[in-house]
């Protein structure tokens, strides 16, 4: 299955996930690459499914630079530090 964050590559879901989970490198897409992906073009729901709430609020400092969308940018700002203090039982 291919999935639509990745259409400029010649990837399908089960490579982006094995990326995305740390387990291959290709090049410079690496776990890092496919976060970003992820958090730029997926639709939330399969942003919190596939990533995680644990995750998110632990590599985001780290990935927020490379996000172009000031309103993703913005929502994912508001929610990192609002899972720890609203919900830290998700995380």
């Amino acid at each position: 299955m291919r999935l639509s964050y990745v259409w400029d590559y010649d990837m399908d879901a089960t490579q982006f996930a094995d990326i995305l989970a740390g387990r291959e490198i290709h090049g410079r897409l690496n776990r890092d690459w496919a976060a970003v992906r992820l958090l730029e073009y997926a639709p939330y729901p399969e942003i919190v499914s596939v990533l995680g709430y644990r995750a998110l609020v632990e590599g985001w400092p780290r990935w927020r630079q490379r996000i172009r969308s000031q309103s993703r940018k913005r929502g994912f700002d508001f929610l990192v530090s609002w899972l720890p203090e609203q919900h830290p039982e998700l995380l």
